[in-house]
């Protein structure tokens, strides 16, 4: 027997923006009048090519979407909003009908959407587990047999007799996926709904996933935004960019390829003219570049990537005593360190400026670089905030922990054990 237990071939899925259909009940009799009994072309069939039929617009959400999956195997799916993520799983989970295309699958499937699916907001906690648990295929001694680990595991004990309609977002989510991670099904289909729960709650559901798959054996398809998760959860991964297929194949090639696509046009702002080229009167800046150290450029830097900064600017002004700060900031604007070159003497020209972070010192996150130039060290001249935005990818070898790791610097300082002779 096969193992394959998920075969897309030619998937395809369109949409039609805007209203479909006359907006009189005379017309729409008319028109099955012309389709049924007169065999006429119906007005509203799709053409392909995105082509305008009447007042809508054909829209390609999906095109022509090949792959396989195995028994055992967990695929995980990325690529930006819109790419077409969420309607393949919908597809998938035989919510949606593809319009081209068929999927053959075996197995029971459990699917995870959208939150808190099936709930109903004026009942517990407690008897949605129930009515949940049904819709998605469980018994009922199936459910009373798993119902204190469900209970448990979600997190919500003590307001399990609470309507749902009281709970907050992280609780509904936490009950809904604890229903769907105990259904043990065959295929488990799970969207980006964990981005609602907290860091611990994320922990546990990639930690009991990753136990489904690679000690139960069952299949997941796991669409994130969570690329950490995605890297060490998927053993293969898929990626959808406006509807196609960009690239498939070893999960961390996959995502590698993903992300030097999405950031490398902004490792790098070059201006030709100062007219163009921020800054004011005193400091114009022409050129910045994030340049990794990377082996292969086709790779996106990890925390072990050294990183060099280079930036050149234009100094107005003669005989100036001149220094540049070099600031790193998270996306949450907490600064991790300020760099400042010594205080110098200019003359009016083109000043150029480097500078090498080592590999080894930067957690995993997404962070920005601004320039600070400054008048004898504390007169400010001008400052380019967010010159460069950059994400440092984790790397953990041999590490089974699928959570973030603490901290914003990860220095590789050596830490011994020594074991004591009794």
């Amino acid at each position: 027997m096969s193992d394959i237990v998920i075969q897309a071939e030619n998937i395809s899925k369109l949409y039609h923006l805007g209203t479909i259909g006359s907006g009189s009940l005379r017309r729409e009799m008319q028109l099955w009048w012309e389709r049924k009994i007169l065999n006429n072309e119906d007005p509203n069939q799709y053409i392909r090519g995105g082509k305008k039929i009447d007042n809508t617009e054909a829209v390609w959400a999906l095109k022509n979407i090949d792959f396989e999956v195995k028994e055992g195997e967990a695929l995980g799916i990325i690529g930006h909003n819109g790419a077409g993520k969420s309607t393949l799983l919908k597809i998938l989970s035989r919510i949606v009908k593809p319009t081209e295309g068929i999927v053959r699958g075996r197995g029971r499937i459990s699917s995870l959407l959208e939150v808190g699916t099936g709930f109903h907001a004026e009942l517990s906690g407690r008897e949605n587990i129930f009515i949940c648990g049904h819709i998605l295929g469980m018994k009922k001694t199936e459910i009373l047999k798993k119902f204190d680990e469900i209970v448990e595991f979600s997190g919500v004990e003590a307001f399990i007799d609470t309507p749902v309609k009281r709970y907050s977002s992280g609780m509904y989510v936490r009950l809904a996926f604890a229903v769907a991670a105990h259904l043990e099904p065959d295929i488990l289909i799970i969207d980006e709904v964990l981005a609602v729960g907290d860091a611990d709650f994320q922990k546990k559901c990639l930690g009991k996933m990753n136990d489904a798959s690679k000690q139960s054996g069952r299949t997941i398809l796991f669409v994130s935004h969570n690329l950490q998760a995605v890297n060490n959860l998927c053993s293969k991964a898929l990626w959808l960019d406006k509807g196609n297929i960009r690239a498939r194949g070893n999960t961390k090639s996959v995502v590698n390829e993903y992300l030097s696509a999405l950031h490398k046009n902004s490792w790098i702002k070059e201006f030709s003219t100062l007219n163009e080229a921020p800054g004011n009167d005193l400091i114009r800046v022409l050129y910045v570049e994030l340049i990794p150290h990377l082996d292969d450029p086709n790779n996106v830097p990890d925390i072990r990537t050294p990183l060099t900064v280079k930036f050149r600017f234009y100094n107005a002004s003669d005989n100036i005593v001149l220094s540049t700060d070099l600031l790193l900031f998270t996306l949450a604007g907490e600064c991790i360190f300020d760099i400042p070159s010594k205080p110098a003497i200019y003359e009016k020209g083109m000043v150029e400026g480097e500078c090498t972070i080592p590999g080894n010192f930067l957690n995993d996150g997404s962070y920005s670089f601004t320039l600070h130039f400054a008048r004898d060290t504390s007169s400010e001249l001008f400052s380019y905030e967010e010159c460069l935005m950059f994400d440092i990818a984790d790397y953990r070898e041999s590490i089974n922990w699928y959570g973030k790791w603490w901290g914003y610097v990860r220095p590789d300082f050596p830490l011994v054990l020594n074991a004591l002779i009794k």
